[in-house]
């Protein structure tokens, strides 16, 4: 009998660390190779992780809730191989990750200004001045109130000394400790709760350290029956990014509408066909983000981000679209390169990631690398909407619900009156590079290449 080491996967490039959500399976199960041993928590996504081998799995070295850093041994697993086999490959794996991870350090203070949830290190005077911290031990200390200065003072646990999630979840508790209250009376009395548990999911932590600064517990009060309910980690996460967004590109929105019939007929009449061809079905998605690329090629700088006052224009065209999971939350899967996809790729990729997505099946690299993003807001059945851009691009478009509308028809006999299928378009996007010129005739392009589509295509 052998026993093999189940490592913390590295899940992206910007990825150090992972909080463990759920084991099943206990030591003393038997476990199949590639069967799901685990469930991970990283500020990017959750995910799965399988067994590296089969076997039995002889101990767990992690608790749930434990924050593990890539690399480190969270399991083992007794084989049936005999004692002495080697595992090089395994070996060289972890290896890898681990020249991977020292290299991410050295490559850190590189990384474009604004980089979404990306590492870094943390460079000013005082403390430890160069001390590396995670994101998730940064969004905490945002959240929670806790400065720099204070962050700085806290002994690390971790590898290196960093400071891990229960070191600074002891800290802020430490912090509170003898000043929380929380009272839940009647229907007509008051709920008085620390406005610490309420206001302090602000995405900036200055705000917060100067509301703590005071040294004296501030209390918010609530009247009449009221239900608190904490925010899970994803909505924490989606809750500063929205926040980040708007304090970082001054919005601005337009709106056109298009005539889609012919692309809602066409595929009305290629569905069957389709699905029993290629095995999946076609929905309007991949049909937007066809049109949206045609686009971004005429119009390259719709593709690009800032970093500072240079203008990052990216090559690559990764459609990020906007995915409504079960608990409500939302996540943004990337198509990458969609631009290299014909109509069919398209489709397959936009239903695996969103298969994925509400099933907890995306690997943190799905999430990464977008450079526009489409949200469709119309399958709620809103007709438009003012989405908030997905930082660090510059633009994101909203396509509302297709309605059945009396509009006028144009031809060379005259005008007429028809019953057509309409779509209101809008588009968010950062007034400090695109301007109103820019935004319109980007949208209302893409809006004709709807129009335009082609009934008669192929798929």
């Amino acid at each position: 009998m052998a026993t093999v080491d189940l490592v913390m996967p590295k899940m992206g490039e910007s990825i150090m660390e992972a909080t463990i959500l759920k084991w099943h399976k206990q030591p003393g199960d038997a476990i199949k190779m590639d069967e799901t041993l685990l469930e991970i928590a990283t500020d990017k996504v959750d995910s799965e992780i399988p067994s590296t081998t089969a076997g039995v799995l002889q101990e767990i070295l992690f608790n749930v809730n434990d924050v593990v850093p890539v690399g480190t041994v969270i399991a083992r697993i007794k084989t049936n191989v005999e004692e002495g086999t080697s595992y090089k490959a395994q070996d060289t794996r972890h290896k890898e990750q681990e020249e991977a991870m020292v290299e991410e350090e050295k490559n850190i203070p590189r990384l474009p200004v604004g980089q979404e949830y990306s590492t870094f290190n943390i460079q000013h005077s005082g403390g430890n001045g160069n001390r590396f911290y995670s994101p998730l031990v940064l969004n905490i200390a945002a959240s929670e109130g806790v400065s720099m200065t204070e962050l700085e003072k806290i002994p690390g646990t971790g590898n290196e000394g960093r400071v891990t999630k229960k070191d600074i979840l002891q800290y802020v508790s430490e912090k509170k400790s003898g000043g929380r209250r929380s009272e839940v009376r009647s229907q007509n009395e008051t709920m008085v709760i620390p406005v610490s548990q309420v206001e302090q999911q602000s995405a900036f932590a200055e705000t917060s350290s100067s509301r703590q600064g005071t040294g004296d517990q501030q209390l918010t009060t609530y009247q009449g029956n009221v239900e608190i309910i904490e925010m899970d980690r994803m909505r924490k996460l989606i809750a500063e990014h929205m926040v980040r967004s708007k304090h970082t590109s001054p919005h601005v929105t337009s709106f056109t509408e298009a005539d889609v019939t012919n692309l809602v007929m066409w595929r009305e009449k290629v569905k069957k066909d389709f699905e029993k061809r290629e095995g999946t079905k076609i929905t309007f998605t991949p049909l937007f983000i066809e049109a949206i690329v045609r686009c971004i090629k005429r119009f390259p700088l719709i593709n690009c981000s800032l970093d500072g006052d240079k203008i990052i224009i990216k090559k690559d065209i990764n459609i990020g679209m906007a995915t409504a999971l079960p608990s409500g939350n939302l996540i943004v899967p990337v198509i990458k390169n969609a631009d290299q996809l014909n109509l069919v790729g398209l489709s397959k990729q936009v239903n695996t990631l969103a298969d994925n997505a509400r099933n907890g099946r995306l690997k943190a690299d799905d999430t990464q690398g977008g450079t526009f993003t489409l949200t469709n807001v119309g399958i709620f059945g809103s007709l438009m909407g003012t989405p908030i851009i997905n930082q660090p691009q510059v633009a994101i478009l909203a396509v509302g619900a297709i309605k059945k509308r009396p509009v006028v028809i144009e031809t060379p006999h005259g005008d007429s009156i028809a019953i057509r299928h309409m779509m209101f378009l809008s588009m968010s996007y950062d007034h400090r590079i695109i301007d109103g010129s820019l935004g319109a005739t980007f949208l209302t392009s893409v809006a004709k290449e709807l129009e335009n589509f082609n009934g008669e295509r192929d798929f």
